[in-house]
């Protein structure tokens, strides 16, 4: 997989699993407007919905995240990080869901 163009970002960890999780904010997953891209190291890609892994989670420390970063690079991503998502971004999934 390659993405040419640099792809969203947040990256949360799951308050009781420790578990780090990639959210792509402008990525659907599905038809669900709720729900977005998502990427974990045990797993991989699958759909999340942003709310509750939010509501489940805190920001991801820089040492937490790293090996996730380095993992999603060399499987081809350009990464633009961010803290949370906008309403823009989310706006960009819904409408890529019609679009798409």
């Amino acid at each position: 997989m390659t993405h040419e163009h640099p792809t969203k970002v947040i990256f949360r960890t799951f308050l009781h699993t420790h578990e780090v999780i990639a959210l792509f904010p402008e990525e659907p997953a599905s038809s669900n407007p709720d729900e977005c891209l998502s990427y974990l190291r045990v797993g991989q890609h699958g759909a999340a919905d942003y709310s509750y892994v939010i509501s489940q989670s805190r920001p991801a420390t820089h040492q937490e995240l790293a090996p996730l970063h380095n993992e999603l690079s060399l499987i081809g991503y350009v990464l633009h990080t961010r803290h949370r998502a906008t309403l823009k971004m989310r706006s960009n999934c819904i409408y890529n869901i019609v679009d798409g």
